[in-house]
């Protein structure tokens, strides 16, 4: 597996995914599980699929939305991210089933699940019809798919003008892997491969929020040793270090206020039914 098919799996090791938790779930997944749980509108007792779970926070805020006789399961092709996703979880009854697997080829019976999560993972499955497909599979009739996908990069101005930075100093795969997480996907095409894979009742929002760092120096630390590019950046010379730190400062510069650095993030939010 090539270094820049990696980053596009989001494959990391076990430190890396500790990081993601301690520092990216705070920032941005948790107020993002929580939109979607609202979205699903999820009830006491349902049957709760989180696809491409990450650490497990849509798992975990659905767990503790549901009843006892609820069911939570969350699934990741990543095993050090679902290391991490056992140790959140430990203190939550009924326990989540935490399961490696393919989103691709879900590893579950048909129509198991009344709600199916999967938030911020389909720009990067390499068959996105497949996955999608797949999730349809497991719902009930009725059930309810809810997701999230970010926007293009360009809505995105801090994490463009960040991977801009990283292509200077640390190289073209480095601003590669930062730009990956951003879909380029439109509101239109998303509907259409979500329709495409046999769902109903689409409707898709456009979510806007702040995200904020303490500093330049924090967002390259932050965001470095929750991705793939602990390594690359980790590599660096403190001179090179110090430099790249400087030029996202000065590239924020605009988005910089008395408690650090604050931009807009863009995501779309979809729900359907099956």
């Amino acid at each position: 597996m090539s270094e820049l098919r990696r980053w596009e799996g989001w494959q990391l090791q076990e430190g890396s995914a500790e990081a993601y938790e301690r520092y990216l779930v705070p920032l941005l997944f948790a107020p993002g599980a929580e939109y979607l749980i609202e979205l699903a509108s999820l009830g006491p007792e349902e049957r709760v699929l989180d696809v491409a779970c990450g650490t497990g926070i849509v798992a975990r805020r659905a767990a503790r939305r549901g009843g006892a006789d609820g069911k939570v399961v969350g699934l990741d092709i990543n095993e050090g991210m679902l290391e991490v996703a056992r140790k959140t979880s430990s203190d939550i009854r009924p326990a989540i089933e935490w399961r490696q697997g393919d989103a691709t080829d879900l590893p579950l019976p048909d129509g198991a699940f009344d709600v199916v999560f999967c938030q911020q993972g389909l720009q990067f499955f390499a068959d996105r019809s497949a996955a999608l497909g797949e999730m349809h599979r497991v719902l009930v009739p009725n059930g309810r798919l809810v997701l999230s996908v970010l926007r293009s990069i360009e809505y995105n101005p801090g994490y463009r003008l960040l991977a801009e930075a990283l292509e200077r100093h640390v190289g073209a795969n480095a601003g590669s892997m930062m730009r990956s997480p951003f879909s380029s996907l439109n509101a239109d095409d998303l509907r259409d491969l979500i329709t495409g894979a046999g769902f109903r009742d689409v409707k898709i929002f456009l979510g806007i929020g702040p995200v904020r760092y303490p500093s330049a120096e924090e967002l390259v630390r932050w965001e470095g040793a929750s991705s793939p590019l602990a390594g690359p950046i980790g590599a660096l010379t403190d001179d090179v270090r110090t430099a790249l730190i400087r030029d996202v400062g000065e590239a924020l510069r605009s988005y910089t206020d008395d408690d650090g650095i604050v931009f807009p993030a863009e995501t779309y939010l979809a729900i359907a039914r099956r």
